[in-house]
């Protein structure tokens, strides 16, 4: 039987709905696509960025909890985003914002998410959807914007019983271009409002797609690489015929174990060429894979832009941006394997590098959209790497 959370009426009735696995149903008003979607519970605790964060491919068949009230404040446009939709499942927001105000604002959330056909439910105890989750974990649950028809939640609850969560699921190829793609714009210009072009790349970088972010890609331009992007599952041959001076392994959603089956074996054919290889978030999970560490999944994931990691190797703590929901078993890294960062808050493995290889990866996102720039630093450190081996 599943049970009503609300202790007080809304003043209008609802016409939305969060069902948790667990048969717990939260009302609230509905906002966005009248649809309904299943997901993973997550929560995310950045400040801004809500919508770089929803249109991060990594969030493939999550539901995001925002524990920022004032999402939406800022509206939306058409240059904030990492993709060309948004990824996740659906939205949790504490509270409707009507009014947007930012002068770059084409809409607002709102009529971003009906765009988008995505759901999502305001009027939500976010604090203690948070808490729940950091007491329990990683919680399956369904959320439904009905708007004014009157529906069964039954289905849904059975919906969510069916699906077997993120564990064992290869979303890399789902969410992966299916064609390959140069890339060539730059990062972000404040003072005409625009990403500009640069045309003095010096390495050629073929990019593997496990759902890479945007502004992953404008980083690399803005450090003098020229970046080819190919699909997740692209064989060893094409991307050699691409002449790639470095690979680049990109973020994405899902288990690595799932995606690292179909692609560590031309993983590894590279490992063996000695190409320099830079990995972030998935790419860094499937490369440690590759290298013969596991990989499991959280209790709770990191999903934020003030994240602290500690650098192993300068003591430099750096605030990151983070979204993953699996981690590197750092017990199971082979010799030949070195730790370089590690997460202040859980101790959990956050990068690592090859003793004698040109290889080196991190779990958080060093492009920072959104969050800080401390770790803009690793692309430099790609092109010296690349430099060296050149």
């Amino acid at each position: 039987m599943m049970k009503d959370t609300n202790d007080h009426p809304l003043l209008k009735p609802p016409s939305a709905a969060l069902i948790l696995e667990n048969g717990k149903v939260y009302w609230g008003q509905g906002m966005g696509a009248k649809t309904s979607n299943i997901g993973e519970l997550c929560f995310n605790t950045s400040q801004t960025g809500y919508q770089e964060i929803l249109t991060d491919p990594s969030y493939a068949k999550q539901i995001i909890t925002f524990t920022f009230p004032h999402i939406g404040i800022v509206g939306t446009n058409n240059l904030d985003v990492e993709s060309n939709k948004i990824h996740a499942s659906g939205c949790i927001l504490n509270q409707t914002v009507h009014h947007e105000s930012s002068w770059r604002s084409d809409s607002n959330l709102d009529f971003f998410f009906v765009q988008n056909n995505t759901p999502c439910i305001t009027n939500i105890d976010t604090r203690q959807l948070t808490r729940l989750l950091a007491e329990q974990g990683a919680i399956k649950a369904a959320i439904i914007n009905f708007g004014e028809d009157k529906v069964s939640l039954d289905l849904l609850s059975q919906e969510i019983d069916k699906w077997n969560g993120l564990q064992n699921l290869d979303l890399a190829s789902v969410v992966t271009t299916l064609d390959a793609y140069k890339w060539s714009e730059n990062i972000w210009q404040l003072e005409n409002n625009q990403y500009t072009k640069k045309n003095n790349q010096s390495f050629n970088i073929t990019c593997l797609d496990f759902g890479i972010k945007q502004n992953i890609l404008r980083n690399l331009i803005n450090s003098n690489f020229a970046p080819t992007v190919l699909p997740s599952h692209a064989s060893f041959d094409s991307i050699m015929k691409t002449n790639p001076d470095g690979i680049f392994l990109s973020n994405g959603p899902g288990d690595p174990f799932a995606t690292g089956e179909k692609v560590i074996p031309v993983i590894n054919k590279l490992i063996k060429k000695e190409i320099p290889i830079f990995g972030i978030c998935l790419g860094h999970q499937i490369l440690s894979l590759a290298l013969g560490a596991k990989t499991k999944k959280m209790f709770q994931g990191h999903r934020g832009g003030n994240h602290p990691v500690k650098n192993l190797e300068t003591s430099i703590v750096e605030i990151t941006a983070q979204n993953h929901g699996f981690e590197v078993d750092r017990s199971s890294l082979p010799s030949n394997v070195k730790e370089t960062h590690v997460s202040l808050f859980d101790g959990s493995n956050e990068g690592i590098k090859h003793v004698n290889l040109p290889i080196f990866s991190v779990q958080y996102h060093p492009e920072a959209s959104p969050g800080p720039h401390d770790s803009h630093y690793l692309f430099d450190q790609f092109h010296q790497l690349i430099q060296k081996n050149a």
